[in-house]
C-alpha cells in the first residue's frame, strides 16, 4: 500500500478549495506539522480544541483537518497560558499536524454553503456575492495542425470552464512571423530566414490559482521552442467563487412553517429572526458562519429569507422589512462541513482512515 504524505493531502484539498480564495484576515493552510510526514490517519473537525487533539492521538490520527484555524494572528510566546497555546504545544509534542481550510472552503460553489443549501432542499444554486479578479485570460498562438492538441491540454489542466460549459475558447486565424537566429531550433523554417506561417490565436479563461499547471500544459503540448503567450487579469465576476449561495425552494412555503422546518433540519435549539415579509418563501439566501456583511446582497437577490449567523442586535434592523433574517447560530450553520471534508477525503484517499471527530465543539449552550 503506497504511503500518503501530508503534502499530498493538502494538494488535494487545495484543488477543491484553493488557498488563494481565502479572505485577507484568514489563516488557512498548514498551521503546524511537517508536510513530508506520512499520514497515519486524518481526523476531521469544525474546531480545534484540546479534546479534539486528545481524540486524534487516541485514534492514531497524525493530521487534523479543521474548518476554523486555531491560530488567526501571530503569537510571541508558547507558555500554555491560553487554550491556543496549550493546543499548539500538545500538537507539536504528539507530532500531530494541523491544517485549516476556512474561508477558501466558504468561497467555492461546492463548499460549505452548498452543504447547507442541500440540507434545506434548495435548487438552481448560484453564488450570492461572486468575487472579481480571480479569473485570468490566456492568449497564445499555435499552428493550425496543433490547435486541437494544445487546447485539449489546456482544458485538461482546468482552462476553458465558464459556468456549466466546458472546453470554451475563442480562436482566430491569422499569420505569424518569426526569424530563427543562429542558436534557435525551430519547429519549422530555416535559420536566418524570415518565416510566415498560418497560426490560430487561441484565448481561454482560467482560474488564477491554476495558472502554473495550465502554463505547464501549454508548454508541454505546444510544438514551438519558444511559446508566445500573455496573461491578463479579468474584472469579470467569477460565478464559481464568492461568498454565500442563493437558491429556490422546490415549492413555496409559508414563513412560520419554513422556520420550523429550518430549526429541525439544522438541529438548532433557537432561530433568532426578524418579522417575516408578507407572502410565501420561494427564494432563500444562505451564508454559513458570520454573514451579516452579505445582507445587502441577500436583499438584492430577491430572497425572502436570509439564513446565517452571528447577527448583532442593531444589524437585525438593517433588514428594513425587505427580507427575513434567520440567525441559526455559527456552529449550527457550519455543522455539515465535517461531512463535506470527510466525504471528499475518503473518496480521494480510500487507503487509510478518515475519521469524523465525535467531540461537539460548539461553545454555546441553550437553556
Amino acid at each position: 500500500m503506497a504511503s500518503v504524505t501530508i503534502k499530498a493531502v493538502i494538494e488535494s484539498l487545495e484543488r477543491m478549495a484553493p488557498r488563494a480564495y481565502q479572505e485577507d484576515y484568514d489563516n488557512s493552510g498548514l498551521i503546524t506539522g511537517n508536510p513530508e510526514m506520512v499520514v497515519t490517519g486524518i481526523l476531521v473537525t469544525l474546531d480545534c480544541t484540546e479534546a479534539v487533539l486528545d481524540e486524534a492521538v487516541a485514534r492514531s490520527c497524525n493530521l487534523i483537518v479543521a474548518h476554523h484555524p486555531i491560530l488567526f494572528k501571530g503569537i510571541k510566546r508558547l507558555t500554555g497560558q491560553t487554550y491556543v497555546e496549550r493546543f499548539l504545544i500538545k500538537a507539536i509534542q504528539h507530532n500531530v499536524a494541523i491544517y485549516a481550510i476556512h474561508t477558501n472552503l466558504d468561497n467555492v460553489i461546492d463548499g460549505v454553503n452548498k452543504k447547507i443549501a442541500n440540507a434545506i432542499g434548495l435548487k438552481n444554486l448560484r453564488i450570492l456575492a461572486p468575487k472579481k479578479n480571480t479569473l485570468l485570460k490566456l492568449v497564445t498562438f499555435t499552428p493550425r495542425e496543433h490547435v486541437e492538441r494544445v487546447t485539449e491540454a489546456l482544458y485538461k489542466a482546468g482552462a476553458g470552464q465558464i459556468g456549466n460549459y466546458k472546453n470554451c475558447s475563442f480562436q482566430l486565424l491569422g499569420e505569424g512571423t518569426f526569424l530563427p537566429t543562429a542558436d534557435a531550433k525551430p519547429y519549422q523554417g530555416t535559420l536566418g530566414t524570415l518565416e510566415r506561417t498560418s497560426e490560430l490565436r487561441v484565448e481561454v479563461i482560467l482560474p488564477a490559482p491554476l495558472k502554473k499547471p495550465i502554463l505547464a500544459a501549454l508548454r508541454s503540448s505546444h510544438p514551438y521552442e519558444e511559446v508566445a503567450y500573455y496573461l491578463s487579469v479579468l474584472e469579470n465576476e467569477n460565478q464559481e467563487v464568492g461568498a454565500g449561495i442563493v437558491g429556490e425552494l422546490p415549492a413555496a412555503e409559508e414563513p412560520v412553517s419554513f422556520l420550523k422546518r429550518l430549526k429541525t433540519v439544522m438541529k438548532t435549539e433557537c432561530v433568532r429572526h426578524t418579522k417575516p415579509i408578507p407572502g410565501m418563501i420561494n427564494t432563500v439566501a444562505v451564508c454559513g458562519g458570520s454573514g451579516s456583511f452579505l445582507l445587502p446582497q441577500a436583499i438584492a437577490s430577491g430572497a425572502q429569507v436570509y439564513i446565517s449567523a452571528d447577527f448583532k442586535y442593531h444589524e437585525f434592523f438593517d433588514a428594513e422589512g425587505k427580507i427575513m433574517v434567520a440567525d441559526i447560530g455559527h456552529y449550527e450553520s457550519e455543522q455539515f462541513t465535517k461531512d463535506l471534508l470527510g466525504e471528499y477525503l475518503t473518496e480521494k484517499f480510500p487507503t487509510f482512515a478518515v475519521a469524523f471527530s465525535k467531540v461537539i465543539t460548539n461553545p454555546i449552550s441553550y437553556l
